[in-house]
């Protein structure tokens, strides 16, 4: 009998088996047959977009400014480390106009956020319309408007010209982003606070903002994104001595493409890189708790 059996389950197996590699080959051919046009297209699509960024990491270790390979070097990591204080301080103005910027503009698109959801007033709906212009306005005309507007009160472009445009054109984000948040977002949560003795601060404070956390760091890394490559705005309401790198870089590339704007698009692709890996941990981390 134990015999019987044994035989019965190693029949069983090769007939498992023989099925398996029967649906395996008709998959293959299924997929096969199915590899079609938008699949192509997709396939051709991620070698344009990818193509160049290969190229250009390619080429910042060539031994030449040109595009002929004479040779693997670092010459221009080293220039842009140790040779480049002009690319370096409009790195830094950059990076302070879109920290500064961003963070103001997520404190003020979140209470924006907030006070538009919560409460109901006569100018509700024209609050919420209004604040969507910057952002579906061409960014040409932004940046006229916001050029004449400082020449008319006098105030000298420069760093904080900047700053003031930056935050204009990224609180629509920020606001957009939360508010999203917020209408997910259930009321019955503020009812039971208040009835357990929270004040409006209180509620706001350990309800509200908790909840929003996440729409709240959607919309700052995207004003930071934002304000780190915007250059028409930029253009027009900068003045001497607060060059930021897209105004550096367009300046540089008029006369050719530097190497060392190679190596520095190399860098700030690995930073990229292994940031957003680490802020999508990090999402993962609240969205789980």
């Amino acid at each position: 009998m134990m015999i019987k059996n044994i035989v019965h389950n190693i029949i069983t197996s090769l007939r498992v088996g023989q099925n398996q590699g029967e649906a395996a080959r008709h998959a293959r051919r299924a997929y096969r047959r199915n590899f079609s046009l938008s699949q192509t297209v997709f396939i051709a699509t991620l070698v344009f977009l990818f193509l160049p960024l290969f190229v250009l990491v390619l080429y910042s270790f060539n031994a030449s400014k040109g595009m002929n390979w004479t040779g693997f070097s670092l010459i221009w990591y080293e220039r842009l480390f140790f040779q480049s204080r002009g690319l370096w301080q409009a790195f830094r103005n950059s990076i302070l106009i879109a920290a500064t910027s961003a963070i103001t503009a997520t404190v003020l698109g979140t209470l924006g956020a907030i006070g538009v959801n919560w409460y109901r007033f006569r100018l509700r709906n024209y609050v919420q319309t209004i604040s969507f212009l910057p952002m579906i306005l061409p960014e040409i005309i932004v940046g006229v408007s916001l050029a004449l507007f400082f020449a008319g009160i006098g105030l000298d472009l420069g760093l904080l010209t900047i700053f003031i445009a930056h935050t204009t054109f990224n609180l629509p984000f920020v606001f957009l982003m939360v508010m999203a948040r917020l209408d997910e977002f259930d009321f019955a949560i503020i009812e039971a606070a208040r009835d357990l003795g929270a004040n409006e601060i209180q509620t706001l404070l350990s309800v509200t903002i908790p909840v929003c956390i996440p729409g709240i760091i959607s919309g700052f890394l995207t004003a930071v994104t934002i304000s780190l490559e915007d250059f028409v705005i930029t253009s027009f309401v900068s003045g001497p001595g607060s060059t930021t790198l897209p105004l550096f870089i367009y300046s540089a590339i008029r006369i050719g493409v530097s190497p060392v704007i190679n190596a520095l698009s190399v860098v700030m692709i690995l930073g990229t890189v292994l940031l957003t890996y680490l802020l999508r941990n990090f999402l993962k981390y609240i969205a789980a708790k």
